[in-house]
């Protein structure tokens, strides 16, 4: 909101993101997202914080995957409209930075989304249930950050597959990311990340709301 309301922040912002987009990304993740899971417990819990949480670890975490987010959005957002070309669609590669809302632009805003999800976000969640299952087992200490992984034993023993898939691939991607992200590609380039990780903060306070009803 202060973005909008004070424009010397909001063009503050624009310029140093778009100087360090990467560092940007870690640091909107690692606030929001993280934000967004102690949202989450608040309402499960009734505690932001408890013994074991790992707010710091998670924080870390998050903030890296921020990153790779941040370069997916770039790869794909460039990427996925000269696949439309090469399959017919004239000027996809100009649709996203126009200036009006059109069908066009919103149906290669769409395709990124789609691709987007489909390819890089199923390994994303899985890398995150999985950093998420390792901190947990190190007491949320800070250790985690470098204790190795047992990827292959939270794999094979941890990871509650059936609800991964049937709940957090199947459901959540086409029901809730794949619009969500629609709405990303419309926004300006300096806004998709900061967007992206609020929706993060959503996405937890939906999750912790359904578990609690459940």
């Amino acid at each position: 909101m202060g973005l909008v309301c004070i424009p010397p922040l909001g063009q503050w912002y624009e310029n140093f993101n778009r100087a360090h987009g990467l560092i940007m990304a870690f640091f909107k993740f690692a606030v929001l997202a993280t934000l967004g899971e102690s949202l989450a417990l608040r309402i499960r819990v009734g505690h932001y914080w408890q013994p074991g949480f790992g707010l710091i670890a998670r924080a870390v975490v998050w903030g890296g995957l921020g990153i790779t987010i941040k370069m997916a959005f770039v790869v794909f957002a460039s990427g996925v409209p000269r696949l439309l070309e090469y399959m017919g669609m004239d000027g996809a590669s100009n649709a996203l930075g126009a200036s009006v809302l059109t069908p066009r632009r919103v149906l290669v805003a769409f395709a990124v989304s789609v691709v987007m999800n489909l390819v890089y976000a199923p390994l994303m969640m899985t890398i995150h249930k999985v950093s998420d299952l390792h901190i947990t087992a190190c007491g949320g200490r800070a250790k985690a950050l470098i204790t190795p992984v047992r990827v292959g034993d939270i794999l094979a023993q941890k990871l509650d597959w059936r609800r991964h898939w049937s709940f957090v691939l199947l459901r959540t991607i086409p029901l809730f990311w794949i619009p969500a992200h629609t709405v990303s590609f419309l926004l300006p380039p300096d806004y998709q990340v900061l967007y992206a990780a609020l929706l993060g903060v959503a996405l937890g306070l939906i999750l912790a709301l359904a578990g609690k009803r459940r």
